[in-house]
């Protein structure tokens, strides 16, 4: 890149091409090689492997089951401010985890819990009420 101190616009009045040779040549996204990723398997192919190495292909594997939300005790314990019973399903949770401590007693409804949740709550004084 030349730096100048005045732009080209000036210095080539008189010039009808401004040093691009045919009007062909600096005009339009073929002067470029394309628009966006263009190329990017045949002429921009070392581009890719240099700046955007990740750019084609997946990695892993895509689940078709649907999972369901899940909630740990420590984001139980901040629903529960005064409340002696809390509803799960309703929240749209699925299944309680055992990640965090419980100090109050409460009442659990869920889908399904883990052993760890479950008897952290059981010690806490709590029931957690699962459907069989």
């Amino acid at each position: 890149m030349v730096v100048r101190f005045k732009k080209k616009v000036r210095k080539m009045r008189g010039q009808k091409w401004h040093g691009y040779g045919a009007k062909k040549k600096h005009r339009g996204k073929g002067s470029h090689g394309g628009r966006g990723y263009a190329g990017s398997h045949k002429h921009k192919w070392s581009y890719i492997v240099k700046y955007e190495p990740d750019h084609f292909g997946s990695k892993g594997f895509c689940s078709l089951k649907k999972k369901g939300d899940v909630i740990n005790i420590e984001e139980l314990s901040k629903l529960v401010d005064n409340k002696k019973e809390i509803n799960l399903k309703e929240l749209g949770y699925t299944k309680l985890l055992g990640k965090g401590e419980i100090s109050r007693a409460v009442v659990v409804k869920v889908d399904s819990c883990s052993s760890s949740a479950k008897e952290k709550i059981e010690k806490a004084g709590g029931i957690v009420e699962v459907p069989e």
